[in-house]
């Protein structure tokens, strides 16, 4: 789940494919995407929450952009779940390295039941290379708020082009990665907090057990992985994307399996799909 934080910097992505294409003016891109669960870092909760996504970033030529977006939760909830507010920059530093850095904070509701809740804001450092038979990302991650984490993933993508679709102006490629993931979950204290107080509230009773420790198994988790750096995902992204001329549409399956030491409600492994859409002016 890149954040739903990783998701904001996946429509930053899909808009730095635009500014690839003219770079010499200023530009807006809006996005809507869809997906069937949310995820912080190729993690999820027991509960599954798909969304929607809108968001707009406005870029500028020297590299500069800023962004807001919004989430809806479409099984949690009738208000906006989430919304972030974001500023960054991206430079070539030839034809083949770029770097970026960005800094993004969001607005959660009370008792959110998202992972993330508890990490406000968010900065990112990004350095993408350009091999002469793949791509490689490195991003670094540090989020912050009532909790502080750092997650690092990379990955190794292949972009392949397909071919048209009816004519030459619509495009299709595909582009395979593989992402490894390893952090801090110090965030995962917090959501259990939270949970037991939705809980609480819900069963309108009260807990015999500490805040937060749904039992003293899961408190062993909590204490274990608490502050300790490790790595809790692999993932397999296939994005199919289809662009004719200002528009470009994706659509995206991703299969994670976490490590052993992944936290006590998330399964083995978790499969997400997804459906995004892009418009540049």
């Amino acid at each position: 789940m890149r954040k739903m934080l990783f998701t904001l910097i996946f429509c930053l992505a899909g808009s730095a494919c635009f500014a690839q294409q003219d770079s010499s003016r200023a530009t807006i891109t809006f996005a809507a995407i869809y997906n069937s669960n949310i995820n912080y870092y190729g993690q999820v909760t027991s509960e599954k929450y798909p969304y929607i996504l809108a968001n707009a970033t406005f870029t500028l030529p020297i590299g500069l952009y800023f962004s807001a977006g919004a989430y809806r939760l479409l099984t949690y909830g009738s208000g906006i779940s989430e919304t972030d507010l974001g500023i960054g920059y991206e430079h070539d530093l030839s034809e083949s390295l770029n770097v970026g850095l960005a800094y993004t904070h969001s607005f959660f509701p009370a008792s959110s039941p998202l992972l993330q809740a508890s990490n406000a804001n968010n900065i990112n450092s990004s350095i993408t290379k350009n091999w002469p038979v793949f791509k490689s990302a490195l991003n670094l991650d540090y989020a912050f708020g009532k909790q502080n984490d750092f997650f690092v993933s990379l990955a190794n993508s292949k972009e392949i082009e397909l071919g048209n679709l009816f004519n030459d102006k619509n495009t299709i490629s595909i582009e395979p990665a593989l992402e490894i993931t390893a952090g801090t979950t110090n965030f995962y204290e917090t959501y259990l907090i939270e949970k037991r107080k939705r809980s609480n509230s819900a069963g309108n009773g009260k807990s015999g057990s500490a805040p937060g420790i749904v039992n003293s198994q899961t408190g062993t988790v909590v204490e274990t992985l608490r502050n300790s750096f490790h790595i809790f995902a692999y993932s397999l992204k296939l994005p199919l994307v289809l662009s004719r001329g200002n528009y470009l549409a994706e659509l995206s399956y991703q299969f994670s399996v976490l490590s052993y030491r992944a936290e006590a409600d998330s399964k083995a492994h978790q499969s997400f799909f997804g459906l995004s859409i892009y418009y540049q002016l």
